[in-house]
Parts: structure tokens; C-alpha cells; sequence
């Protein structure tokens, strides 16, 4: 879908027309309204396009979603003074329920569920539409309502659940349990898993698949620390035989290589050398052409954010006693005297505006080599490099996780192996001098090592520490800010405080 951009469809409300009051008591019979719109095969594959536009918004994926999860991990510091203070308060953990980051990504993921409940219930009622179209459609609708509620659950606990097509403000309800959220994300989960293809063509790629819908579905499951019912996910992945590792990590995060076989799903942009949309609510032709992440993480754009120095001591190297320094660190990591752009250009310290890291007892600078346009570019931009969301290393260690939990230590250990014998990678099999694999808490602790490795800055992180938190499987809590009972979840926002009356100040979650 990289070429053949998802068009997004716009509903155009018709206009009351008159000046006196019996005139502006009608609606006007030639105008299209909500309840005459999606009856046509082509207007129903607009609408679902709507929901994917609202994903791809500034709101989400495009700027506001990576930044609330990267900021809650331990995968990165403020690269400098120049960080912005809503973001900054939610890295040091002081944010409060006015901070707009945390809002808007709150409204975003309601945007994409009350577009994909228009999807859904339309769908039903019309009466016109090919049977295989609206299946698929009401398919992706769910996938994608369901990624939303598991954003809105994971990170806020118990959240108002919509489950139908809201039309008025009268519509507005109170918080629902996790409980209740979880079964409704499984439920269209397993439904959009019935509905969905396992793969598109060319024309299509990046919308929501039936491997997808698995993987979302796993991660629901391990998150509430199902590990029997993530496994049965995962091994439906894992056979499938629709994905497999790249030999070249680095190709996981450029733009030429997007929709590889290791892809389970991406959220993709429009080719590099656009502009980027700031309407949070994705309206309009231009919405979600490109992503400002490469300016706002690059080591020649804004460099908001680097790399902390914990997550640099993570990588393994032969001064911390290890076979040799992990390649997965330069692919992941620009580093000053490095060499970037088609120009072959050299990285300095005069280049990468704002702080230093420590590495191995050396100030230096770091700064993000993934997802960003430094490989081919020399200049601050904004660009088109698709966000992977969920990729098979992911599956992969996944389900060395569900067996080590399982009881099955060998095969755990098997699966973790997978990674690092990438060819790009080839790292040393476990057991490890450092990694000792006899245990149960060795294995886990291979894992933790292994996915903040494999997967870093690439927002799964800071699930993985909610989840190992509240599961109680930390030896040490890796938020240096972390208060118990408090930033567990994140605040509900002030905004619905105020405009859901069924929620006020009661239904705040605690510390707020």
C-alpha cells in the first residue's frame, strides 16, 4: 500500500437550506446524511479508509503514540532542553491530567473507534453491499477498534467501551472494568480473524490482516498473562508460513524495504519528500501523508529524544564480558564519527544538537538510527518510512515467553536463539556467559535482555514493563520515578473529567 496510498473517504454533511424557522426545521431531501451515506460498496471501503486515516493521524502513530509510549519506558532521555514540556513531564513522571500528549492520544484512539463503530453498524444495516466486501470491511473495522481499546486499557486501565455508533452526547458512558474491555477486544479480535485475508496485493498492503489480528490477540492474552491462550495465537503465526526473519535487521526500519516478509503489520506513509498533516483528527485529502518521526527522534533533526544510557548498557559487548559487541547497537544507534546519507557524510558531536550519553564509561553522542531518514538523507525532516507496529521477532520471542512460563525451558531457549542467529546479527546462542538458560529465571531473564535488544524504540517496551509490573515478575522497577499506586496507569484526561458526567472526578484513576 505504499504506492497506492489508502484514499481517505470524507462524508459530506448536507446543509439546511432557508431562513425561516419552518425551513430550518427541515433537513434537506437531496443532502447526504449518515443514515442515507454507506450503502454502496465504494462507500463503505471510503468509510474504512477513514478509520486507517485516523490511525495514521498526528494524534497516533504519526507522532503522539510513539512519543507517550517511548516516554514511559526506559528506552529513552530528553535529548536536550529543547523537549517540550508535556513530553518531559511524562518522561520524569510529574504529567497530570492536563497533559495534552496523554489527551490526544486519547482522543485519537476514540476517533478511530467511533469511525470504525460507524463501519460496523452501517455495515449491518445496508441492504446494497457485496457480502464479501462488507465482511472484510467490518473485519478491518474491528481489528482496528480492538488495537484502540488495548492502547485505551493497557495504559489507562478500565475505559469507557463503545460499542456501537455514538450520536449524540447524550451517548457518553461511564468507565467499564478491564475485565469487561479485555472480553470485548478478544471477542473482535476472533471475529476479525474469521474475516480478514492473511494477505493483500500490492495495492492493498497495510491494511489489517488475519496474521495481525493473531498477533494483537497474543499480546491481548500476554498482557493479562494468558500464556496457555497467547501460545495458541502465536503457533497459528508461526505456522502459517506467512513470515519469517529478514536477513538484514536494518531492513525492519527503512523505506525501501517496507512490507518484507517479517511485517505482520505496518501503518504506512506516503513515499518520503511530502509534508506532514498536524490535523490530529486526520480530516481532510492530505491526512497521514507522512510521519514526523525521523525529525523529531533523527540525530540531525530535533533530536527530542535519544537513547537512554540504560538501554545503551543493555547491548551486549566484550567489555561487560561478552563474545563481541551485539550488532544490533549500530544498527539501532548512530553514534559521532559514524557515517550517514548517500553522501557517506561523517556524524558530529557539532551535528547532533543537545545532550551526550555514557557508554561504557565514554561521553558521547547517540542518537536513534531507526526509523529515521539519516541512511539516505542529510537534512531535518519529516517522512514516509512506514511505523512497523508488530513484526515476526516479536512473534518469536513471544512465544519463547508463553513456553519458558509453560514450563518449557528447551524450547524457549530454542525460539530466543531465533533472533540472534539473524544473519545480520549472528550473535552467540544462549546459554551465554552472562545469560545462563538452566532456570526458569535465567530464561526470563534472557527474555527481558533479547526484547529490549531486539525491539527497542519500537513502543513495546513500556507494555512489556506494565505487563512483567502488575504480573509481578520485576526483581527491580525500572521507572526511576515509578510511585505504587499511582503510575501504573495514566491519568484519565481532564477533558472527559469535564464532558462525561458519568465519569467526573470520581472515576480518576488513583494518584490524579
Amino acid at each position: 500500500m505504499k504506492r497506492h496510498y489508502i484514499s481517505i473517504g470524507v462524508l459530506l454533511l448536507g446543509l439546511v437550506i432557508g431562513c425561516n424557522e419552518k425551513n430550518l426545521d427541515q433537513l434537506n431531501p437531496n443532502a447526504v446524511t449518515t443514515d442515507s451515506y454507506f450503502q454502496t460498496d465504494l462507500q463503505i471501503k471510503s468509510a474504512i479508509n477513514g478509520v486507517y486515516a485516523a490511525l495514521q493521524s498526528t494524534n497516533l502513530v504519526a507522532r503522539e503514540w510513539f512519543f507517550t509510549n517511548d516516554m514511559r519506558s526506559d528506552d529513552v532521555s530528553a535529548g536536550g532542553g529543547q523537549l517540550e514540556t508535556p513530553r518531559n513531564q511524562l518522561l520524569t513522571g510529574v504529567h497530570d491530567t492536563g497533559n495534552s500528549v496523554v489527551g490526544s492520544v486519547w482522543t485519537g484512539a476514540y476517533r478511530v473507534i467511533h469511525r470504525a463503530n460507524v463501519v460496523i453498524d452501517k455495515a449491518a444495516a445496508a441492504k446494497t453491499l457485496t457480502a464479501a466486501v462488507s465482511t472484510q470491511a467490518v473485519g478491518e473495522a474491528k481489528f482496528l477498534r480492538a488495537w484502540s481499546y488495548f492502547e485505551l486499557v493497557s495504559m489507562w486501565g478500565g475505559v469507557p467501551l463503545y460499542k456501537n455508533y455514538v450520536t449524540s452526547v447524550a451517548g457518553a458512558l461511564p468507565r467499564s472494568s478491564e475485565a469487561d474491555v479485555y472480553a470485548f477486544i478478544i471477542a473482535d479480535l476472533k471475529a476479525a480473524q474469521d474475516a480478514l485475508p492473511a494477505t493483500y496485493d500490492a495495492a492493498n498492503q497495510g491494511r489489517a490482516t488475519k496474521g495481525a489480528a493473531q498477533m494483537l490477540l497474543a499480546r491481548v492474552y500476554l498482557q493479562q498473562g494468558d500464556y496457555t491462550n497467547a501460545k495458541t495465537e502465536l503457533q497459528k503465526i508461526i505456522s502459517s508460513g506467512n513470515y519469517a526473519l529478514v536477513d538484514e535487521y536494518n531492513d525492519n526500519f527503512i523505506e525501501e524495504t517496507e512490507f518484507n516478509k517479517e511485517s505482520i503489520w505496518e501503518v504506512n506513509f506516503l513515499p518520503s519528500g511530502g509534508s506532514f498533516n498536524w490535523n490530529g483528527d486526520a480530516d481532510g485529502a492530505s491526512a497521514g501523508e507522512e510521519t514526523v518521526r525521523t525529525q523529531e527522534y533523527s540525530g540531525i533533526g530535533w533530536r527530542n529524544i535519544i537513547p537512554s544510557n540504560s538501554l545503551l548498557a543493555e547491548f551486549e559487548r566484550p567489555s561487560k564480558g561478552d563474545a563481541k559487541l551485539d550488532p544490533r547497537y549500530a544498527k539501532s544507534f548512530y553514534t559521532t564519527g559514524d557515517k550517514f546519507n548517500k553522501d557517506q557524510n561523517t556524524l558530529t558531536d557539532d551535528l547532533q544538537n543537545g545532550f551526550s550519553s555514557t557508554v561504557d564509561g565514554k561521553t558521547q553522542k547517540v542518537s536513534w538510527r531507526k526509523f529515521t531518514l539519516m541512511y539516505k538523507a542529510g537534512v531535518s525532516t519529516t517522512g514516509g518510512i512506514n511505523q512497523r507496529i508488530m513484526r515476526y521477532a516479536e512473534t518469536l520471542l513471544a512465544m519463547a515467553e508463553c513456553e519458558n512460563e509453560l514450563g518449557n525451558l528447551a524450547s524457549a531457549v530454542t525460539y530466543l536463539n531465533m533472533t540472534r542467529a539473524r544473519s545480520s546479527v549472528a550473535m552467540p546462542a544462549y546459554p551465554t556467559a552472562n545469560y545462563p538458560v538452566s532456570t526458569k529465571d535465567q530464561v526470563f531473564a534472557a527474555i527481558v535482555h533479547e526484547r529490549r535488544v531486539e525491539l527497542s524504540g519500537e513502543e513495546i517496551r513500556n507494555r512489556d514493563i506494565l505487563r512483567w509490573r502488575k504480573l509481578g515478575k520485576l526483581k527491580t522497577e525500572p521507572i526511576a520515578y515509578f510511585q505504587k499506586g499511582k503510575h501504573e496507569l495514566l491519568p484519565i484526561p481532564q477533558q472527559e473529567i469535564d464532558n462525561n458526567p458519568n465519569i467526573g472526578l470520581k472515576g480518576q484513576n488513583p494518584g490524579y
